[in-house]
């Protein structure tokens, strides 16, 4: 997900997204102990999402405060 579509999420929309992304890396780390993930790449992609979401929450709050 692009870093200007999260931007435009509400705080309630990007927690959500923040759970749902949390959750396919559990499950992608799960297939790859297993030997079945297809797409490696993918778990990067979830990892980068994440610390996107993380940091424009962070950056609300500041600025909330």
């Amino acid at each position: 997900m692009k870093p200007a579509e999260l931007r435009d999420m509400t705080m309630p929309e990007l927690r959500e997204q923040l759970e749902k992304d949390r959750q396919e890396l559990f499950n992608l780390r799960f297939q790859a102990s297993s030997r079945q993930l297809e797409n490696p790449r993918r778990v990067r992609e979830v990892r980068k999402n994440i610390a996107r979401i993380l940091t424009i929450l962070s950056q609300r709050e500041i600025r909330e405060a």
